[in-house]
């Protein structure tokens, strides 16, 4: 598998968990836990957010976010749309690239003001890896409400698209 179709799995992978996570979400009854109904689409959102920075970075534009996440809250199903129409973007950029393109290294700015540099190819594994990251903590906070999380896995995302590798030849 090459870099860039690894990366192109890898971002439809987020893309499904992702949507898997939104339907969990849903399921945390705001009037019995609102805080942690709000906290996980505050988190939701701080990842979106970051994903927006760094496409920002990655495609050399201005963003207008000045944190890694915003002042305000969004509903659930405003979040949803965001969220779906980034994972889109992300899954096209990526298809656009040459392994030049990957290999080379962006400047920018951090939302503190700090400078940055890393290449295409290490922004776009942060991206994977942070989003991972905070899908879990929501992941545990839904257990934590006796609700089942889903399955954050790519081999169960590599399984679920592709049933014949669950086939033995």
């Amino acid at each position: 598998m090459s870099t860039s179709s690894l990366l192109t799995s890898l971002f439809e992978y987020k893309a499904w968990a992702n949507q898997e996570l939104l339907v969990g979400v849903r399921d945390i009854d705001a009037e019995a836990h609102p805080k942690m109904h709000k906290l996980a689409i505050r988190l939701l959102n701080h990842t979106h957010v970051v994903d927006r920075i760094f496409a920002a970075h990655l495609i050399g534009e201005a963003h207008d976010y000045t944190a890694s996440n915003t002042p305000d809250t969004p509903t659930l199903g405003e979040l949803a749309e965001r969220v779906r129409a980034s994972d889109a973007w992300y899954i096209d950029y990526i298809a656009s690239l040459t392994a030049p393109q990957l290999a080379e290294s962006i400047a920018f700015t951090f939302t503190d003001g700090q400078q940055g540099r890393m290449s295409r190819e290490e922004i776009l594994a942060h991206l994977i890896t942070h989003g991972g990251y905070h899908r879990g903590m929501i992941g545990r906070m839904l257990s934590e409400l006796k609700l089942k999380p889903p399955r954050d896995v790519f081999t169960g995302y590599l399984h679920h698209i592709e049933i014949e590798r669950r086939r033995l030849p």
